[in-house]
């Protein structure tokens, strides 16, 4: 079986983008990655509407990227503010790769807006594919992608999506 042949319907990039593969959830991650935990911070800075980011906050919430943890400003009704889970940090180095590409070819004039470096050397911070033998900075053309364990025929999941 090849690539073309097989079914899509369990790639791993197709179900992360079923959760995150969406603008706003992207910025709302991005914004939760540099401090913003409040309803209002994040409607405020992102600018989206309120009911768009109601919905991608419950997304995220019940996808476990989010926690929501209680706090109550003084004399106000207590209110949630959205954490990142262990799952919500571990999307950090796509977000790092989403900047590193954007740096590269999607860059206003007036460069970036956040410098990210790292705190004990001061040095750019940049994403790499490594193994997991440590050969790091792997090019494509050093890497050989094989069908895995769950692949399917595409005939084989349509079948079994229709007896559903």
């Amino acid at each position: 079986m090849e690539w073309l042949e097989a079914s899509t319907e369990n790639c791993p990039v197709q179900r992360t983008l079923d959760v995150i593969g969406e603008k706003w959830t992207l910025l709302i991650l991005r914004d939760a990655v540099n401090g913003v935990r409040r309803f209002d911070d994040f409607h405020r800075h992102i600018g989206l509407s309120e009911a768009v980011l109601s919905d991608r906050l419950r997304k995220l919430t019940s996808a476990g990227i989010l926690k929501t943890v209680p706090y109550r400003e003084p004399g106000s009704r207590p209110r949630n503010e959205y954490r990142l889970t262990r799952k919500g940090w571990d999307l950090w180095p796509v977000l790092m790769a989403l900047t590193q590409w954007g740096e590269a070819y999607a860059l206003g004039p007036e460069g970036p807006v956040l410098d990210v470096r790292h705190t004990d050397c001061d040095a750019p911070v940049r994403v790499v594919v490594e193994c997991s033998a440590d050969h790091s900075a792997l090019t494509p053309r050093e890497v050989t992608a094989r069908l895995g364990k769950g692949a399917r025929l595409r005939s084989e999941s349509s079948t079994s999506r229709s007896r559903s």
